[in-house]
């Protein structure tokens, strides 16, 4: 089954780093927030990627191209114009670039990749939110519904802790950063079927409005309650917590 990760936005809420690279060559840890999504699904054998590309894609074409160059130890014979590869650390990974266009909505460029899909059932997610979540138990649960696309419905932390006051003004009870107001949120993490194609008209399109309200309509949109870890990288404030989290060892996303 391939993995789709969204990797073309502009990324403007993250414009100290996004004006040189694209939102997921963002670095924790010395790589990018996308070689760690990768690496959670590869830990439950998936290994096939198509990386839907806009803003400043080359530079992720870049990546990937020099990608063995990167993870090996080598000697370069300058005389010669020989490299000798002396312990190779690359990934058993297929991994397919494409360019979707710089201004394409994120249906769009799902769009974009019908012909490569073709009938498969597919993987997608964005390319700027981690998570330990279980991908063989999302898949099976996945199967056991009739669904086009089932989602991951996460319950973020809030920013701030909470009080619980009496009248009097005393404090009953504090929670730091408690899980928002309770409501599920869109995690990414998705399954879908081909169908999920007839419900994206354009590049237009933004996959989370016109697509999935009329596939929540259709009874077609099934939820994957995912409890665990899961972040997404939109501030400077969220790369420095998951830069914290990895350079401490504690990162929960790092399941292989």
């Amino acid at each position: 089954m391939k993995v789709l990760i969204l990797a073309g936005g502009f990324g403007s809420r993250l414009s100290e780093e996004t004006d040189l690279k694209p939102k997921p060559m963002i670095e924790i840890g010395g790589y990018p927030i996308l070689w760690h999504i990768m690496k959670t699904y590869s830990a439950h054998g998936f290994d096939e990627f198509v990386i839907l590309l806009g803003y400043k894609g080359y530079l992720i074409k870049e990546y990937f191209s020099n990608y063995y160059l990167h993870h090996s130890d080598i000697t370069i014979d300058l005389n010669n114009n020989a490299v000798q590869v002396h312990e190779s650390k690359t990934e058993p990974w297929q991994v397919t670039l494409i360019d979707t266009g710089a201004n394409s909505m994120t249906g769009g460029r799902v769009k974009r990749v019908q012909d490569l899909i073709g009938d498969e059932p597919f993987l997608l997610t964005y390319g700027d939110g981690v998570s330990d979540i279980n991908i063989t138990d999302l898949v099976k649960f996945h199967d056991s519904k009739e669904a086009i696309i089932t989602m991951t419905a996460i319950q973020p932390p809030g920013r701030y802790g909470a009080l619980e006051i009496e009248r009097d003004d005393s404090i009953k009870k504090f929670m730091e950063k408690p899980k928002g107001d309770g409501s599920w949120m869109n995690g990414g993490f998705f399954v879908c079927q081909p169908q999920v194609f007839d419900y994206i008209e354009n590049d237009e399109t933004v996959f989370e409005q016109e697509p999935l309200m009329n596939l929540a309509k259709d009874k077609k949109l099934f939820a994957y309650h995912h409890e665990g870890f899961w972040a997404c990288m939109d501030t400077l404030r969220d790369k420095k917590m998951l830069c914290d989290l990895w350079d401490s060892d504690s990162a929960p996303w790092k399941i292989w």
